[in-house]
């Protein structure tokens, strides 16, 4: 490997893409100059200045430019221009990280895939949840999931207006559920309804898998609290885990009573883990935790759902 320092990049410094810089600048600052935060694009350039001298990096001002001193890059665009952003760096022959979901179109997502693939390039889907320390306790204990229950609640962000709650905000427990459960959809039963925006901003999908499993998933981005649980149970035992709090209990049957034990969980801040993962499988070609084509099966059930919202709601 080159002794060249690996170049990386944060294109859309908002909401979402500021905290990838700052999460990036740490990363580089940490590698003994194996990494370097080389470049910030945003399309407010203004923004793209302000982050960038805060955290020591080039602000440049188109895209082109921007894949000309990178490496590899995360994309925290509005999802409508993922395959815009994301196609372009592709094309220029960088790794990608894109923000969850992929696109809001599956033939976009599909496409990308094809791109990262032919180009025999790193492609992730930032489905940040799976680097939550949380996810090993429930990769380790809960090997054959019967009922998944999820709630993912918060109060209205004021981002993402380009897409419902689905797509925000489930499709992280969508991608979970498939991980976990490894197993064929066979049955949707979706509702939601719009609120603060034309789109769903609160649902309820119950998904059937064909191994008999069933998954009850409820978001709203429209709830006075935060929150974001999940329980699984199995045949002899449940884990209930809090991935805000990054805490948990196991539940266990012993005769005909059950006992409660915590479940130790070592924290750490999710995104850091899913960004240097990020880097490290660019650096060194290792598959990423969330591959594109994972992240695109995410979207297929997350439009799927929303589809039957929509045709629920346009019923007189």
């Amino acid at each position: 490997m080159s002794d060249k320092a690996f170049r990386v990049g944060v294109a859309g410094v908002g909401a979402i893409g500021r905290n990838h810089a700052r999460v990036m600048a740490e990363i580089a600052a940490a590698s003994e100059g194996r990494i370097e935060f080389s470049a910030i694009f945003d399309v407010d350039q203004a923004r793209a200045e302000e982050l960038a001298a805060q955290f020591k990096t080039t602000a440049v001002s188109d895209l082109a430019a921007f894949a000309s001193n990178v490496d590899a890059a995360t994309v925290a665009v509005p999802t409508i221009f993922h395959k815009q952003v994301g196609g372009t760096l592709l094309e220029q022959g960088k790794h990608v990280l894109i923000e969850k979901p992929i696109s809001d179109s599956l033939d976009e997502a599909q496409w990308l895939v094809n791109k990262a693939n032919d180009a025999g390039l790193i492609l992730q889907v930032g489905h940040i949840e799976r680097f939550n320390p949380v996810m090993r306790q429930l990769e380790e204990r809960m090997n054959n999931p019967r009922f998944i229950e999820a709630h993912r609640l918060s109060p209205f962000p004021n981002r993402s207006m380009d897409i419902g709650v689905v797509l925000d905000v489930m499709i992280h427990d969508i991608e979970i559920v498939l991980h976990l459960v490894k197993s064929p959809l066979i049955d949707v039963d979706a509702v939601g309804i719009p609120v603060l925006t034309r789109r769903e901003d609160i649902a309820n999908a119950r998904l059937k898998f064909e191994n008999g499993c069933i998954a009850n998933i409820t978001a709203s981005r429209v709830s006075p609290e935060k929150l974001r649980k999940i329980r699984v149970f199995q045949s002899e035992s449940y884990l209930s885990l809090d991935y805000q709090e990054q805490s948990g209990w196991i539940y266990r049957k012993d005769g005909m009573a059950i006992v409660r034990e915590e479940v130790q969980v070592e924290k750490d801040e999710p995104l850091k883990c899913e960004l240097a993962a990020f880097v490290e499988c660019a650096r060194l070609g290792k598959r990423p935790v969330v591959t594109g084509q994972e992240g695109t099966e995410a979207l297929r059930i997350a439009l799927q759902i929303t589809e039957q919202i929509e045709r629920g709601n346009a019923k007189p």
